[in-house]
């Protein structure tokens, strides 16, 4: 196989990274993350880094796409994907294994179906004017546009309508430029827990790193400049813990909401990946908690993959 990929994808704290270092210490293999917030420097505990994993005995695993941004700056889903086929060629070039890995949905699902609508830029006086429209607003603005401007829309949020919107008014009075790629052959590995466990795992790892310094990482991002908003913007731990150190909110309300949001996240993370199903990705799902979970990943990549 000229161009293998294996995917490692479920819902946060499903053990993504733990599974994605094992197999690439056996099957001579690099990492690329795909976390939408793990490419931010000096945010490792609220994005889970855990880059201790990397490191199994004296072998040090190498990953990419993590720590390649200045905490304050801005990410998206095209830039992602820029970035991810140019680690991809890397590790090809030295005939290794690329083994992607993360929870962000968008992106894994942006390299997977190579969508080219990501290169569209944003639109901010466009997105000012939407503020404030209901979804059925929305919605009638986006049926406006010739169905071939809307044919890949997703009607089910405000936020999606809204780039819709501005997909098709972009393609309404621009070409898309077609970026020739190498043609992946992917192999989808999806973890999953039931939803007793997954909670379960969800707050026992947030009680963890409430203890060992979330709070104090927060902190010293706004310290170091960066703004509420921008800690808004990369959502769950980061804007929870602004509204904390505004003294909005107690930390036992703090541990609560914050603990209820993650497990909401990995729900909506799961709704994703059933959607990406829905439009023919076909992803293989073991048990996390599997103590055979290794073994059976390794019997799912031998017999789909040839690796020689």
């Amino acid at each position: 196989m000229s161009n293998p990929l294996i995917v490692i994808l479920g819902p946060t704290a499903a053990g993504k990274t733990k599974l994605a270092v094992a197999l690439a210490a056996q099957l001579n293999g690099e990492v690329i993350s795909a976390d939408s917030r793990q490419v931010f420097k000096d945010m490792d505990i609220g994005t889970g880094k855990d880059l201790n994993e990397y490191q199994l005995g004296d072998q040090q695993i190498p990953y990419h796409l993590i720590n390649i941004k200045a905490a304050g700056e801005k990410y998206q889903v095209n830039a992602f994907k820029e970035d991810f086929y140019e680690a991809y060629q890397t590790i090809r070039a030295i005939d290794k294994l690329p083994i992607l890995c993360g929870g962000t949905g968008m992106y894994i699902h942006s390299v997977l179906q190579n969508h080219e609508l990501t290169a569209i830029p944003v639109n901010e006086d466009l997105r000012l004017q939407l503020q404030g429209f209901t979804k059925e607003q929305l919605s009638e603005k986006l049926n406006t546009y010739a169905e071939d401007l809307r044919k890949h829309a997703d009607y089910s949020s405000a936020k999606r309508l809204i780039r819709a919107i501005e997909i098709a008014a972009y393609l309404s009075q621009n070409s898309l430029e077609k970026i020739e790629r190498p043609e992946i052959e992917p192999l989808v590995i999806g973890l999953y827990t039931d939803v007793d466990t997954r909670r379960s795992k969800i707050i026992e790892r947030l009680d963890h790193r409430l203890k060992n310094g979330l709070i104090e990482e927060v902190s010293a991002l706004m310290a170091n400049g960066i703004s509420a908003e921008m800690l808004i913007f990369y959502g769950l731990e980061y804007k929870f813990i602004a509204a904390y150190l505004a003294n909005e909110m107690d930390f036992t309300t703090l541990r609560e909401r914050l603990g209820i949001a993650i497990c909401q996240f990995a729900k909506r993370q799961m709704t994703f990946f059933r959607k990406m199903e829905k439009d023919g990705i076909k992803i293989n799902w073991l048990l996390a908690d599997d103590p055979h979970l290794k073994e059976n990943a390794i019997q799912l990549i031998e017999h789909k993959i040839d690796l020689k």
